[in-house]
């Protein structure tokens, strides 16, 4: 087995790592971004299919961000903007 040896900053900050398992984490990590390649040209098409049956796409992805974040967090930031809205007197 292969062994690569890296020294930084001198004898205690020495650390070995077998080609093997760089190769692994390597491997790994190209497995990954080819699934997350895949899962994005999932979601594209999901978009596309939903986009035929006449939803809005850009409101639909409006809808899964905030489903991803805290309904406090949401309910503070509409108030300041209903709030912002009616100083300018949008509403």
């Amino acid at each position: 087995m292969a062994e690569l040896h890296v020294v930084e900053d001198g004898p205690a900050d020495t650390y070995r790592v077998t080609a093997d398992e760089l190769r692994r984490f390597i491997e790994r990590v190209e497995r990954l971004e080819q699934e997350k390649k895949d899962i994005a040209e999932q979601i594209k098409e999901v978009m596309a299919e939903a986009k035929g049956r006449g939803y809005d796409t850009k409101v639909m992805r409006k809808i899964i961000a905030l489903r991803k974040r805290e309904a406090d967090d949401v309910a503070e930031e509409e108030a300041l903007l209903d709030m912002y809205k009616e100083a300018l007197g949008m509403t």
